[in-house]
C-alpha cells in the first residue's frame, strides 16, 4: 500500500488506540474521566440553550449517546489527517495535531467536579500512545518490505489485528475496573432500613387488564434518566459523605451509615422532567425510601435570611428550590426505590426528591452536599441557563392507549392513561373524541396526591378518523388548560391530542 493509504488506516487505529488506552487509565482512578467524557463535559457545560433544545428534542434521551458519536467523529476525522501528514513526511503536523487534542482534552479534565493535580494523566497518556502507535506501525511498515516495494494487504492486517487486539482489551479492562469501581456489589449487599411505618400495599394495578396503559408504579429499568452526566459517577458509600452547610448555625456532615441509621419513611411519588413535551414519557411514579428532609433543615437551624435549598452533585450539578416548599409535603433525601438500594443510574448513594416541584430545581443525584443560600447569591445549573427559578409541577395528562396514529379495528376498544397534578392529586379526567361531549373518564386508584392517577373509558368505534382528546382536572377543581405553552422556562402545558384510524 501506498503511504496516503496507510495513512488512512494507521491514523485512525493508533488514534483509536490511544483513546481505548486514556479510557483504561481513567477507569483505575475514581476521580479521573475518560478524555472523551471530560470533552463532553465541557461542551454540556457551554453549549448554547437552543442548541441543547434542540438536540434534545431531536435525539430525547439519546441525547448523550449523540455527543458521544459526535466528538468521536470529530476525533475519526483528526486521525485521518494526522494519519496522512505522519506517513507523507509531515510528523511535525502530526505531532501537533495530536499534541492539541491532548491539551484540549487535558483542560477538559481539568474542569471535572472531581479533578485533582493527576486528572490530565489520562488525556496525557492517551495522546502518548497515539503518538507511539503511529511510530510503531511506521516502523513495521518500512521494515516488512523491501525498498520500493509497497506493503501489503497482509501485513496491514497484521498490523491492524495486534492494535486493534491490545485496543480491545483495554476497552474490556477499562470496563471492568469502571464495573469494579462503580461498587455494584456493595449496592446489592446494602439493606435499607425499615422505616417505621410502612405505607399500605399498592392495590391491584389497573395495567394489568388494560394493555398499553402504564402501570401504577414505574419499574426501575423503565424509568426515564435525564441528568448532565455523561456517565454514572461511581461512588462507595465508604466515601461518601453529605455536608448540610451554608447559612446555618449548626453545619454538619453525615455518612452513609450515619445517614440510613435515621429514621425514614416512604413516599409514593411521582417525578417529572421540565422538558417533558405533552404527551411525553419523561415522567415515572415510583415508592421512594428516605430521611426527611425537612428534619435535617431544622437540625441544622438555617438562618432565617436563607430562601433557597441547593444541593450539589459528585459530578458538579447543582440545582436550588425555595425553603418554602419544605412545608410537610415529604421531601427526601432518597436511599431506596420500589423496594431496592437506589439504582446507580437514579442516583447511588442518595438522591433529592421533592414531591411537586421539576427535576431541574430539585432532584440531585449522587447528592454530596446541601446548601442553604439565597436566590439573590446562588444559581442551580439550569437556572444560570434561562430557566425559571420557581418550578412547580403543572397538571398534565397523557393518552397511552391508543398511540397516535394507530389503525385500529372497529367494535369494543379502550382509550386509557394517565394523568397528574403533584401535592394537588386528579379529581377528573375527561376524554373528547372527535365533535362529541366530554366524557368522564373512570379514575384509577389514588395512592397519594403525590403520584399520577390512572385512567380510561370504553369506546366502540365505527369505522372513520378521529382526533381523541384528554384534559385532567386537579384535586383544586382548576381544569388543566387546553392552550399549548412550551417547555422551557417552566414546564409544557396543553392537551395532549392523538388521531387513529379506525379501518
Amino acid at each position: 500500500m501506498e503511504s496516503k493509504r496507510l495513512g488512512k488506516v494507521f491514523g485512525p487505529l493508533a488514534t483509536f488506540a490511544g483513546v481505548s488506552i486514556g479510557h483504561f487509565v481513567a477507569s483505575l482512578h475514581s476521580n479521573w474521566q475518560s478524555p472523551v467524557l471530560s470533552l463532553g463535559n465541557r461542551i454540556i457545560d457551554n453549549v448554547p440553550p437552543p442548541v441543547k433544545k434542540l438536540v434534545i428534542n431531536l435525539f430525547g434521551t439519546y441525547d448523550k449517546l449523540f455527543l458521544i458519536a459526535s466528538i468521536l467523529a470529530v476525533v475519526f476525522g483528526l486521525s485521518l489527517f494526522v494519519g496522512r501528514a505522519y506517513m507523507s513526511g509531515k510528523r511535525g503536523v502530526a505531532f501537533s495535531i495530536v499534541a492539541a487534542m491532548s491539551i484540549a482534552a487535558s483542560w477538559a479534565a481539568s474542569l471535572d467536579a472531581r479533578a485533582n493535580l493527576f486528572s490530565a494523566l489520562p488525556a496525557i497518556i492517551s495522546g502518548g500512545t497515539t503518538l507511539y502507535v503511529l511510530r510503531w506501525l511506521s516502523a513495521q511498515g518500512s521494515e516488512s518490505v523491501e525498498p520500493g516495494v509497497e506493503l501489503s494487504r497482509r501485513d496491514v492486517f497484521k498490523a491492524v489485528a495486534v492494535v486493534g487486539a491490545v485496543s480491545i482489551a483495554a476497552t474490556g479492562s477499562a470496563k471492568f475496573f469502571a464495573q469494579k469501581a462503580s461498587v455494584q456489589i456493595e449496592r446489592i449487599k446494602i439493606a435499607l432500613p425499615k422505616p417505621l411505618k410502612f405505607l399500605p400495599n399498592p392495590p391491584v394495578d389497573p395495567a394489568l387488564t388494560t394493555p398499553g396503559l402504564s402501570p401504577l408504579f414505574t419499574a426501575n429499568e423503565d424509568f426515564y434518566r435525564i441528568d448532565t452526566a455523561l456517565a454514572i459517577p461511581n461512588v462507595s458509600t465508604d466515601d461518601w459523605k453529605l455536608e448540610i452547610v451554608g447559612m446555618v448555625e449548626n453545619p454538619f456532615t453525615l455518612s452513609y451509615q450515619e445517614l440510613s441509621a435515621r429514621p425514614v419513611f416512604e413516599l409514593d411519588g411521582t417525578i417529572a422532567c421540565v422538558s417533558n413535551e405533552i404527551g411525553g414519557d419523561l415522567v415515572g411514579n415510583a415508592r421512594w425510601l428516605g430521611v426527611r428532609l425537612d428534619d435535617l433543615i431544622r437540625e441544622a437551624r438555617a438562618s432565617a435570611d436563607a430562601d433557597q435549598v441547593m444541593g450539589y452533585s459528585v459530578d458538579g450539578f447543582t440545582a436550588g428550590f425555595p425553603v418554602a416548599t419544605l412545608d410537610g409535603r415529604d421531601a427526601m433525601i432518597a436511599i431506596g426505590m420500589n423496594g431496592e438500594t437506589l439504582p446507580l443510574a437514579h442516583g447511588f448513594p442518595a438522591r433529592i426528591i421533592v414531591p411537586g416541584i421539576y427535576g431541574y430545581v430539585s432532584a440531585v443525584k449522587w447528592l454530596t452536599r446541601i446548601e442553604l443560600t439565597r436566590f439573590d447569591i446562588k444559581h442551580g445549573y439550569w437556572i444560570s441557563r434561562g430557566w425559571s427559578e420557581r418550578a412547580p409541577i403543572k397538571t398534565a395528562s397523557r393518552i397511552d392507549t391508543p398511540r397516535s396514529g394507530a389503525e385500529l379495528p372497529p367494535g369494543a376498544l379502550v382509550i386509557a392513561g394517565v394523568a397528574w397534578a403533584m401535592i394537588r392529586g386528579i379529581s377528573k379526567v375527561e376524554v373528547k373524541i372527535g365533535d362529541l361531549p366530554w366524557r368522564e373518564a373512570i379514575l384509577g386508584p389514588q395512592i397519594a396526591k403525590t403520584t399520577w392517577r390512572q385512567w380510561w373509558i370504553d369506546w366502540s368505534p365505527k369505522k372513520g378518523n378521529y382526533l381523541i382528546s384528554v384534559r385532567a382536572t386537579d384535586g383544586d377543581g382548576i381544569v388543566q388548560p387546553e392552550e399549548y405553552v412550551a417547555v422551557d422556562p417552566n414546564g409544557a402545558e396543553g392537551w395532549h391530542r392523538i388521531f387513529v384510524n379506525v379501518l
